[in-house]
């Protein structure tokens, strides 16, 4: 059967929608208040429902059994009431032509008195009613009509109150997904300050939001380049050629982190790490030349592989020299730790005055791990910037 429909339905259906309240679960709230207009109105069956489109749905119900959910909404007497902003009262629903031919009426239940008064948003939108029903016929009083109007207001004060409890845990929802959001950005940050920097320095630029130089009276630095790299890039694809650096330099990486080495740098084919210049200076020298041992062992392992499938060897030449160093960081929006000093140009000179799968130390180097390597003396080397220097091979 048709049904009328009120002005404005699709706002109305936008603000029912809103409330959130179709199809939720039992509140007592709800429900004294169904049970008050029904003691009120001394009728055996009251109820408060929500209609969309298709549908009314009983939010909460007085005298009705558990499993009456809810009714079309084109047999529903409630649909003629959300089209007015009043109370509806029929005494007689069979002596009404807008209501006689309806199935509730015509037939079982039978319902014969109707009394409803319509839920008004305040945006003016009738979202549903607070209904009371009899099967007599029967009239009520101006005082019960004016008391079933009061409980619709206090049925709407339920509802927005309901609304705004819900939209402020979605405020709080929101700030603490915003605040996870904002710990995890903090916690990539900070993880890739680490990953850029020393730990002790990102924690100072953290903390202080700059990093001081620091002048280290011992410390060692390390410089490796591969022998024949530009042959290299002359007969290799580009693709190959940088996904072997980048193999390499995540082995050296790691390799230096397990002996407490900073990496510095790369600059091409060029590694280049320091020991004592963050804090840790203990052995510094020795443990520089440890990992540029096992850098070299892993060269080795992965050339004899490489032999076998007859692909070119990658051959690497190492130079180490401590003593003393600036240490910083340098830039603003991109962070790079590094050092200077004259320590820095030895060690690159003894790199340059090293040979492939050696590793090529200073006599300020030798003085401090003499006795924990064997180590080959080269006497004095010539070098062009400082003259002739004392190396050594250490193995």
């Amino acid at each position: 059967m048709d049904y009328p429909i009120p002005a404005g339905e699709e706002q109305r259906l936008a603000t029912l929608k809103n409330y959130e309240i179709m199809d939720s679960a039992p509140e007592i709230c709800f429900d004294e208040i169904t049970e008050l207009a029904a003691e009120i109105l001394q009728c055996p069956v009251s109820f408060i429902e929500f209609m969309d489109a298709d549908r009314q749905w009983f939010k909460s119900k007085y005298g009705l059994t558990d499993d009456y959910i809810e009714t079309p909404r084109d047999i529903a007497i409630c649909a003629t009431t959300i089209c007015q902003s009043d109370l509806l009262t029929v005494n007689d629903l069979t002596e009404d032509d807008r209501f006689a031919n309806n199935p509730l009426v015509s037939s079982a239940p039978n319902i014969r008195f109707y009394a409803g008064m319509p839920l008004i948003s305040p945006d003016g939108a009738a979202v549903g009613t607070i209904c009371a029903v009899d099967f007599e016929k029967r009239e009520i009083s101006q005082s019960q009509k004016e008391a079933l109007r009061r409980l619709s207001r206090q049925v709407m004060a339920q509802l927005e109150l309901r609304r705004a409890l819900k939209d402020a845990d979605k405020a709080v929802k929101s700030r603490e997904e915003l605040y996870q959001a904002l710990l995890n950005e903090k916690q990539a940050l900070d993880q890739f300050m680490v990953n850029m920097l020393p730990a002790s320095i990102a924690e100072e630029l953290k903390r202080d939001g700059k990093v001081e130089p620091k002048y280290i009276d011992e410390a060692s630095i390390m410089f490796c380049d591969f022998v024949g790299f530009t042959k290299l890039t002359e007969t290799m694809s580009p693709q190959n050629l940088i996904d072997l650096l980048h193999q390499c330099f995540c082995k050296f990486d790691s390799i230096v982190a397990k002996h407490g080495v900073e990496k510095i740098k790369t600059i091409g084919d060029a590694y280049m790490c320091v020991a004592g210049a963050t804090g840790d200076q203990e052995d510094h020298a020795t443990r520089l030349c440890m990992a540029a041992l096992e850098m070299i062992g892993y060269l080795n392992k992965t050339n004899r592989t490489r032999e076998k499938l007859r692909m070119p060897t990658w051959d690497m030449r190492v130079g180490i020299h401590s003593g003393p160093v600036i240490a910083g960081v340098v830039g603003e929006n991109k962070f790079t730790f590094d050092v200077w000093g004259d320590a820095v140009n030895i060690a690159a000179l003894m790199e340059q005055n090293s040979e492939r799968g050696r590793v090529n130390i200073s006599e300020s180097t030798q003085h401090r791990v003499s006795q924990q390597f064997q180590l080959e003396d080269r006497g004095l080397v010539p070098t062009r910037k400082k003259g002739d220097l004392r190396m050594f091979f250490v193995s």
